[in-house]
């Protein structure tokens, strides 16, 4: 029988091909403009079944914003000689806007191959898991081996903006997951494929509007300046940072995070003072802090930013996550270790991330998953690559997590 490593080399090919049509298909969230992941998914459900690929259902999440109506996630079925334990490998479809479009060396949304690498819009978030989940799972099914246990890729929309029409979605309307599953989601890692994510940063997203009184630029006392109020919060909730100041070596930072972002455009002049700002932050907390005693805190800065400089201050939260930590005795974690070790020789080592992936909404819903993938860690950068030898090497490392 042939080989995973020879199998996979005889793919590279098709490998690219995949990976081009892909990207060539847009999958963008509305809230990044764009219309979500139905045409890519119909192209991919295609080429599943082109393949061979028999037992394939579709789950859509209603969502009047984009023109299908809903966002589309797939679930490929392979079945095992085990079917009360399935392995399951989650990647994601849609992918980010590709930003400054001067930055980018060629077009994002057409695969260029050069020195080894794929480079283009997705091709490694998370097109290289997505592909090397696919050709791992082709290995048994082209070569006629029943695995183990059974094989689950699910092909999930909406990671990028928070996975309420994705895995989200699918937690509480459909009954996929098992207890006693394997869930391993390629979407994070490092340039070796050494490290398996296990635990997560809580994640908060804030959206703040302060409100004041506009203007003339010669005339501050006649008004309420919300950009001088906006930049004071902002340098406070950055503080935040020496409030929430434990740490912890599982992550890297090993500490809490509260960064500033997006600014919206307030005034068109110069000499306006502006009776409105907006402003964003990403923050990224320590499992040991809960959401509610920073959400505390924060309320505290603005009360006190809203008295001195006689502004309103509001926020929403577009995305909030807390979950526990996948234990590094659970299952799926030493059986993707064990697999690390029998096909690279590779001694894994576990760690957590600031970083946001489904593993936080499955982990919260009581299933044990880990993050794992060879990367060089590309994700939402101008001229994203993927570097071919590492998606075959991932290929090479799910055939023996499928045994």
């Amino acid at each position: 029988m042939v080989s995973a490593k020879e199998y996979l080399n005889s793919k590279h090919k098709e490998i690219i091909d995949l990976e081009t049509m892909l990207t060539s298909h847009i999958a963008i969230a509305p809230e990044g403009e764009g219309d979500g992941e139905s045409e890519k998914v119909n192209a991919l459900e295609k080429w599943l079944k082109e393949k061979g690929f028999t037992d394939i259902e579709r789950y859509e999440a209603p969502d009047s914003r984009v023109s299908s109506g809903s966002r589309p996630s797939l679930v490929a079925t392979i079945a095992g000689k085990d079917d009360s334990s399935r392995i399951w490998v989650i990647a994601h479809t849609d992918v980010v806007p590709v930003g400054d479009l001067k930055l980018w060396n060629s077009d994002p949304w057409k695969v260029i191959e050069k020195d080894g690498k794929l480079y283009g819009r997705g091709v490694e978030d998370d097109q290289q898991g997505l592909c090397s989940g696919v050709f791992a799972a082709l290995y048994y099914l082209e070569n006629k081996i029943t695995p183990a246990h059974t094989i689950k890729l699910l092909f999930a929309a909406d990671e990028e903006n928070g996975s309420e029409y994705g895995v989200i979605w699918l937690l509480h309307q459909k009954k996929l997951f098992r207890k006693e599953d394997f869930i391993l989601i390629p979407d994070g890692g490092d340039s070796e494929g050494r490290t398996i994510e296990v635990a997560e940063k809580n994640i908060l997203w804030l959206q703040v509007k302060v409100l004041g009184k506009q203007t003339h630029g010669s005339m501050p006392d006649s008004g309420a300046n919300a950009c001088l109020a906006a930049c004071d919060l902002s340098l406070r909730l950055h503080n935040l940072e020496k409030v929430f100041d434990k740490k912890d070596n599982l992550f890297s930072p090993n500490y809490s995070t509260f960064q500033p972002t997006k600014r919206a455009k307030n005034v068109d002049s110069i000499n306006i003072i502006p009776g409105e700002d907006n402003l964003c932050f990403d923050c990224r907390i320590l499992p040991c802090y809960s959401l509610d005693q920073v959400l505390a805190q924060i309320d505290k800065v603005c009360h006190e930013v809203e008295k001195e400089y006689g502004v309103k201050i509001s926020y929403e939260t577009p995305q909030k996550s807390e979950s526990p930590a996948t234990p590094v005795s659970a299952p799926v974690a030493q059986k993707l270790a064990a697999a690390l070790k029998a096909a690279h020789g590779i001694d894994a080592e576990f760690i957590g991330i600031g970083g946001g992936t489904v593993g936080a909404e499955l982990r919260r819903e009581g299933f044990d998953a880990v993050v794992w993938s060879t990367l060089d860690n590309m994700c939402h950068q101008p001229n994203e690559y993927c570097v071919i030898d590492n998606l075959i090497k991932d290929a090479i490392t799910l055939i023996e997590f499928f045994k």
